[in-house]
This record gives structure tokens, sequence and C-alpha cells, in this order.
């Protein structure tokens, strides 16, 4: 973990290109639930990734008066499949032109004892958001970067039980 990001891998007993699709096409099946990880809290919503550079992964949700609402979390910007996948990330409280950033690998682990596929995130651009920014919850330097990475492995523990049902 530098003092910008955040870095988690997680093995999933997949072939790569299954691993890549997985992550991208069923990303609403395996992402968590919950206001810790989705925009819509408790209220039904839909996480999608849209395929190839300029696509969105973007959360629609119910709001409470009634409807949906539609927010985009991200905006792809390397789409290399089966092996790398990067996105500017936003997050509801961001400011315009506050962002960060996800970098996604997918490395074979084929001819080891276990063969299937590294997943490694490596969410970074930390050092462009104040420290006292609201997405800090008033954490600062490898305090905030520790929960960002205790964040994404568990996104990536859901990942890695949704490709071993």
């Amino acid at each position: 973990m530098s003092a910008d990001s955040a870095k988690v891998s997680v093995f999933v007993a997949v072939p790569i290109a299954d691993a890549f699709e997985i992550f991208t096409k069923e990303i609403d099946r395996w992402w968590r639930q919950g206001p810790k990880y989705r925009l819509g809290g408790t209220r039904r919503g839909t996480l999608f990734m849209e395929e190839g550079v300029g696509g969105r992964l973007f959360e629609t949700f119910e709001v409470a008066s009634g409807g949906t609402r539609t927010f985009e979390v991200g905006k792809i910007t390397v789409w290399e499949p089966p092996r790398e996948l990067q996105l500017e990330w936003r997050i509801a409280n961001f400011k315009p032109g506050e962002k960060t950033f996800v970098e996604v690998l997918f490395e074979t682990t084929a001819g080891s004892e276990s063969e299937g596929t590294l997943v490694t995130v490596r969410h970074y651009g930390w050092s462009a958001i104040p420290d006292d920014h609201p997405a800090r919850h008033g954490q600062v330097g490898a305090a905030f970067l520790r929960t960002i990475g205790m964040w994404w492995a568990s996104l990536l523990t859901s990942l890695r039980e949704h490709t071993s049902e």
C-alpha cells in the first residue's frame, strides 16, 4: 500500500476469461448489498457495468419519494479483457472534478498448484481528496487507506464466494 492507494488481491478458482466476465457482467450479483456498499442502502437497486472504454459503472435504486435514481460511480478508461479494467471512481459526496481511480488486474495462475485467476484491485488517487473530506469519515493517511483496503477485501471475498457457487 502506498501513501496514495490501497491494493487487495483474491484468488478465484475460475479461468481468467470467466473471472473478467463475472467481475464485469455479474457485478450486481456479487457486489455486497447494504448502505456500506450501495448508494441505495437498504432500498432495492441494481449495479451495472457497461462494456468498453467510456462505459459506465452505475447504480440505479429506488428513492423514498417513489421512482428511481441513477448515480454514475465510475467511467471506464481501460478495457482490455480478460486482463485489465480501469476506471475513474466517484463517490456520491465528491464535488465536481473530484475523482479517484480503480485498477483491476486479472492474472492466470494456470500451471500452479491451484489453477484459476488472481484478481487484484488497486484504488488510488486519494492524495487529491482533502483530508477533511466526508468520504474519509474522519480518517487520514494509513488509517484511511487500511479502511479502503478492508472495504475492497470484503467485496473481493464476495466475488470469490460468488465464483464458487
